[in-house]
């Protein structure tokens, strides 16, 4: 069975809705959340966890967070983005090191790098796959809460890398402190299908690099599932983001 074959089975078990999402929409203010599109995990050849060779679905997520984020700095809509940003010598397992602070692996994607300097874009740089607790401060203080109320924001676009990992990890978590009231004003979360993607670990691979089979992680029907338990626990999925001419 091929991983195509094994995403049908599970998206014919388990259907996903998607919608189209505007976020001029009347009523709507909308901050983009880019998650982790740094080198260390999609620049072809940066690490451990980027891909080995030229890989469509990453490509494809950094195409189009580019053009988002072009459109939001044009309009003055805020962009929040996270950079992957490890303590050397502290791996998060199963994962092999990857993203260490000093290497380069934890800087944006040269696609993205004009951000560093966007006057619309906040960088937070994490310690830890959960974008919302690496935004924590020693005062106990949040950035991402600090954002949303500095920016008056209703909703979240969300995309970026991996779906099933740092960026389902910040989706639910923000669900629940949205339900909690630590995030006034915060409505929807909405995440871009196409902006999304996650890394390709086969299982032989896994197995041939010493890491053993359990760390197999198939980039098709793990990208699925990532969406499907974001959506099962109230995102709202999106395969079209209408965009000002």
């Amino acid at each position: 069975m091929t991983m195509s074959d094994l995403t049908e089975k599970i998206s014919a078990a388990m259907p996903l809705a998607f919608a189209e999402y505007n976020p001029a929409a009347a009523g709507r203010k909308t901050g983009l959340v880019i998650v982790d599109e740094v080198n260390g995990f999609a620049t072809v050849g940066a690490g451990a966890l980027a891909p080995p060779a030229p890989n469509e679905q990453v490509s494809v997520m950094v195409e189009e967070t580019v053009h988002l984020a072009r459109h939001f700095s044009a309009q003055g809509w805020p962009i929040l983005a996270f950079l992957d940003t490890h303590t050397p010598g502290k791996p998060e397992p199963p994962y092999p090191p990857h993203c260490e602070a000093g290497t380069g692996e934890e800087e944006l994607v040269p696609e993205l790098k004009w951000l560093e300097t966007d006057k619309q874009t906040t960088l937070v740089r994490k310690d830890c796959i959960n974008g919302f607790v690496g935004a924590m401060r020693p005062d106990g203080s949040n950035a991402v809460v600090d954002w949303v109320k500095a920016n008056g924001i209703t909703d979240f676009l969300v995309v970026g890398i991996c779906t099933d990992i740092c960026v389902m990890d910040f989706v639910l978590t923000t669900l629940s402190a949205r339900n909690h009231d630590m995030l006034p004003g915060l409505k929807d979360i909405y995440v871009y299908d196409k902006g999304c993607s996650t890394y390709d670990l086969p299982r032989n691979v896994a197995e041939e690099s010493g890491f053993g089979a359990a760390a197999a992680h198939p980039q098709e029907p793990t990208h699925y599932m990532g969406l499907y338990f974001m959506a099962s626990r109230g995102a709202q999925l999106v395969n079209k983001v209408i965009l000002p001419s």
